[in-house]
């Protein structure tokens, strides 16, 4: 089998027109990273295959039974999961293998996956060169050829930010589109599983697998209130993309996204779309709010990792300091950092200041996108603002 320019979707084809075993596909991606890991990280582990199947490699905070899972994390060092994620279960059902966990920020909370506390990633383009976080193990195995394609989480970014830095595509569906239920939370009110591929095609593929309703997770957008899109057949000429100036002209965008942004742009007008600016002023107070809401959101979820139910335990002089002692020595510095911030954030005398007052201004913001879309069909955007 040619594995240039392979793609989830001719793996697929193929073993459905058994021109290839998903054995044989497995063994070709094996032998990848056998060949190229040691140079990349982009894996935790790799997996002795159970079930033949199409190989994903899957972030190491999404649970598949019987499977080590640590989030990037001392403190879950030795945990086995003990049952699936939904959208595991799914993309299982439906001919779907995982070829390995890969490395991630620690409980997702990174944007470079040098927080890590078992190795750092180093992107497939250049070593020196971030492959971004906290899916950059996910999207460094998908950039070197060493998966076609994998799952991560996107929280604030986690799964668009490292495929852009490593040249392949990310999607964050819509909150509530794909089950949270079997993905070790950061923020609740922000996870979402997402695909990262090297088309937008294999992208669309997951994605339709992955995304139901599912009472595991309450938070799941009913079936009956689905909009289908067909995009099979879908002309430029009827769509309009907005590009939010606010964004485009501020100092905080390095020149050479600008510069690429605006090639990209054309690309699209000289493919028929209609291009035209929007306005949303209130777009830069998005970072601010999502540093208030975030970590408020980890207080809480990190709040059962505490050496007792399950993970690592040190012994302390008593109860609370093994409380203490096993946070101390097995969560990271960034971790509890943003575990410090939350809490002061939830704390009595700042709740009304901080926390309630991001949750409105993010009601604004979402309003604001709302009114957007009613003029537009896309918004165009960097999905970094440097390169």
């Amino acid at each position: 089998m040619n594995t240039e320019d392979l793609t989830l979707t001719k793996i697929k084809d193929g073993i459905e027109a058994g021109d290839v075993s998903a054995e044989e596909v497995t063994e070709i991606y094996k032998e990848k990273i056998d060949t190229h890991d040691e140079d990349i990280n982009a894996f935790l582990e790799v997996f002795e295959q159970d079930d033949a199947g199409i190989p994903l490699a899957i972030k190491d905070n999404i649970l598949i039974d019987g499977r080590e899972v640590t989030a990037g994390s001392k403190i879950l060092e030795g945990y086995t999961a003990t049952y699936d994620a939904t959208a595991i279960s799914w993309l299982k059902n439906t001919g779907f293998s995982f070829v390995g966990r890969t490395n991630m920020d620690e409980f997702a909370m990174g944007s470079s996956t040098e927080n890590s506390a078992y190795q750092t990633t180093i992107n497939p383009h250049g070593e020196g060169r971030v492959p971004g976080g906290s899916s950059g193990g996910s999207a460094a195995a998908v950039a070197s050829g060493m998966a076609p394609a994998a799952l991560g989480s996107d929280t604030g970014g986690s799964v668009r930010q490292p495929a852009s830095m490593c040249g392949v595509v990310g999607l964050k569906p819509t909150y509530g589109a794909v089950s949270r239920s079997g993905l070790i939370a950061m923020g609740s009110s922000l996870d979402q599983i997402g695909p990262i591929t090297n088309t937008v095609e294999d992208a669309q593929l997951l994605f339709n697998i992955m995304a139901g309703e599912d009472p595991m997770d309450a938070t799941t957008i009913p079936d009956t209130k689905r909009e289908e899109h067909n995009t099979d057949n879908a002309d430029p000429s009827e769509n309009t993309v907005g590009v939010p100036m606010e964004l485009i002209d501020s100092d905080g965008i390095d020149e050479r996204v600008k510069e690429n942004f605006q090639d990209n742009i054309e690309t699209l007008k000289s493919c028929g779309y209609t291009v035209v600016d929007i306005q949303m002023p209130n777009l830069k107070y998005a970072l601010a709010v999502y540093y208030v809401l975030m970590p408020a959101e980890v207080s809480s979820n990190l709040a059962r990792f505490d050496g007792v139910k399950y993970g690592a335990h040190v012994d302390g002089e008593d109860l609370l300091d093994d409380y203490f002692q096993t946070r101390k020595e097995k969560l990271g510095k960034e971790v509890r950092r943003r575990i410090i911030l939350g809490t002061y954030v939830l704390s009595a005398g700042y709740y009304d200041a901080y926390y309630n007052r991001a949750v409105a201004a993010r009601d604004v913001i979402t309003t604001e996108f709302n009114e957007a879309f009613r003029e537009v069909d896309i918004i165009a955007a960097p999905t970094s603002p440097s390169p």
